[in-house]
């Protein structure tokens, strides 16, 4: 009866196992939502649904692509040297016995296959092709990742897997592969327009372009981390494996976080929102690779490099390398793939589920030195294939759009679609370019050229009006927005019925305040303010300005502004009254 039981408990345990597997699947499905508000939110809105496009594409296209081939080189049991699999078509040929066996494999193997097509999406952003990141990402999905995949996890056929080089859940085979591809991407097409300019001396300056929507960054943030236990997990086949993985899984992207935060806090003097965001990120991708192999010692250690490393990665390759990284695809997954792989042979505690050896615990280099080689071979294996297929698509179709379609955005230019956000009002954007000196224009103009300039007459109300004694003075306040309320209650107490509100940008001349975004200084020459336009007749205008400027005063720079106008005439839409009467309330 013992035996039964015990049969039965273990069956139990099996499914239940067999069925988290494929709910993780679901969950790494569901981090695509993620990549893709990422990179939506942290760039420009006249891009938005080209990133969407790019996202949805990378899993349509690597699913066609992987189902005709992918899997068979990544997991086909007859592999040539441990190199690739042979193709064997299973899928279609045999269905019945595909879906037995290798099924739920597939599954998983894809959406993993589609993470890692994403994750180029950002570092390309706003100026590729969308048929040209098409074929790029047909090629990831067909041969760059099922091969390298093979080798580290096909079971024994797989060469690194045999050395015994460890990626639990891909830091190197996902997330760096993909990281490499971003960047070469990336030096390939070259920084966005208005990204980099000269000044005077020839000095290249870094101009931040801020992302559209950090609300959707943030929700695609907590979505990614979210899936990441699927991500993470789904390979687990004990309770106690699972609750290892969780853990650590929890506590690198956490104390990575904390670390940007301290990081940038401290460097910039404000904690930087976008950057504590990618170290989220960069935290997780740190401690896929050893998620199981790692203790709470080591997800923390993991999580501190990975906060720094980060922050670093993004600053040098767009203030020194001049590289134009829009999510900064580069920092959290290329770096910190490549260090989580190699974190194993550092860190890795023989009493974890793995029960690997690193180097802090027993003072062995063997698992280092594996873990070395895999990523140096893995990644040398992606970068040559990505070359290749971004210069052969740079030579013939081209990789990048024209300037006047970057200028007006992927949207419309390759989509058709004229905006992601139809009803809402986008702030324009400005170019920023090189810095040069302006000829001043000298000589007289020639008369076919000069443009006339003609006196207009006044109104014939505004005449008779003044005629009568009746003056009408337009103020124009422009002050900061926490102060609209006390300013509006004021107008009403010295008897203003009437006033028109608006939010506007501008600036005086102090040219707005320094701030940072992801380590560059942002030219906030334009500040958000209210303006009040009032129009007045009866109130005495002094006494308008005086108050106003008592209610506004704080003593510091950017209290506002108040301009003063001769307004010819008033005219009342609903009763035709002009003059005097037009500005009076209805008795």
């Amino acid at each position: 009866m013992e035996e039964i039981l015990e049969q039965v408990e273990s069956l139990a345990t099996e499914t239940g196992f067999a069925i988290w597997f494929l709910i993780g699947a679901a969950l790494v499905f569901f981090m695509q939502a993620g990549f893709a508000m990422v990179e939506a939110g942290f760039t420009r809105a006249k891009n938005a649904g080209n990133i969407l496009m790019k996202n949805l594409m990378d899993f349509c296209i690597g699913t066609v692509c992987f189902m005709i081939i992918g899997f068979s080189l990544m997991m086909s049991e007859n592999y040539l040297f441990g190199f690739i699999g042979v193709p064997n078509m299973q899928i279609f040929t045999d269905f019945g016995s595909f879906i037995e066996s290798n099924a739920s494999s597939f599954v998983f193997n894809l959406v993993f296959c589609a993470t890692a097509a994403t994750i180029v999406s950002g570092a390309m952003a706003e100026r590729t092709k969308f048929i040209s990141y098409c074929i790029y990402s047909a090629v990831i999905s067909l041969v760059i990742y099922p091969i390298e995949a093979g080798w580290i996890w096909n079971g024994d056929n797989g060469w690194l897997t045999v050395m015994g080089f460890h990626d639990y859940a891909g830091s190197c085979a996902i997330h760096m592969v993909g990281g490499i591809c971003a960047l070469i991407g990336a030096i390939m097409l070259g920084p966005r327009i208005g990204k980099y300019t000269k000044d005077k001396d020839g000095k290249i300056k870094s101009h931040a372009i801020l992302g559209h929507n950090i609300t959707i960054g943030a929700l695609g943030c907590f979505i990614l981390w979210f899936g990441w236990y699927g991500f993470n997990g789904a390979a687990a086949t004990s309770v106690t494996e699972l609750g290892s993985i969780f853990l650590t899984t929890t506590i690198a992207p956490a104390v990575a976080t904390v670390t940007a935060l301290i990081f940038t806090w401290v460097k910039n003097g404000k904690p930087d929102v976008s950057m504590c965001f990618n170290a989220s990120l960069a935290g997780l991708v740190g401690i896929t690779a050893g998620c199981d192999a790692l203790d709470a010692l080591g997800a923390t250690i993991v999580g501190i490099v990975s906060g720094i490393l980060v922050v670093l990665t993004i600053e040098i390759l767009d203030t020194k390398l001049h590289i134009d990284d829009p999510v900064g695809a580069v920092g959290v997954h290329c770096v910190n793939g490549i260090w989580g792989t190699l974190a194993v042979g550092l860190l890795a505690n023989p009493d974890a589920p793995a029960g690997l050896s690193g180097l802090l615990y027993t003072g062995s280099f063997t698992q280092l030195g594996i873990q070395a080689l895999g990523v140096v071979a893995v990644g040398a294996w992606a970068a040559v294939l990505i070359t290749i297929t971004f210069t052969i698509i740079k030579k013939t179709i081209g990789l990048r759009v024209a300037p006047e379609e970057e200028i007006e955005g992927l949207d419309p230019t390759e989509h058709g679609l004229p905006t992601a956000y139809a009803g809402f009002m986008l702030m324009p954007e400005t170019i920023a370019v090189d810095e040069v000196e302006v000829p001043a224009v000298t000589g007289d103009v020639p008369a076919a050229e000069a443009v006339e300039v003609r006196e207009m007459p006044r109104a014939a109300a505004a005449v008779s009006s003044s005629a009568d004694g009746v003056k009408f003075t337009k103020i124009e306040i422009v002050c900061r927005e926490a102060k609209l309320e006390e300013l509006k209650n004021a107008m009403i107490n010295i008897g203003i019925t009437g006033m028109t509100v608006s939010h506007v940008m501008g600036c005086g001349l102090q040219k707005g305040r320094p701030e940072y975004y992801r380590g560059v200084v942002v030219e906030a020459t334009l500040l958000p303010k209210i303006q009040v336009d009032i129009v007045v007749s009866k109130v005495p205008v002094a006494t308008v300005i005086e108050t106003a400027k008592r209610v506004l005063y704080t003593g510091h720079i950017g209290d506002g502004k108040i301009f003063v106008y001769d307004v010819e005439n008033v005219v009342k839409v609903r009763t035709g009254e002009e003059g005097y009467a037009a500005l009076q309330d209805v008795e």
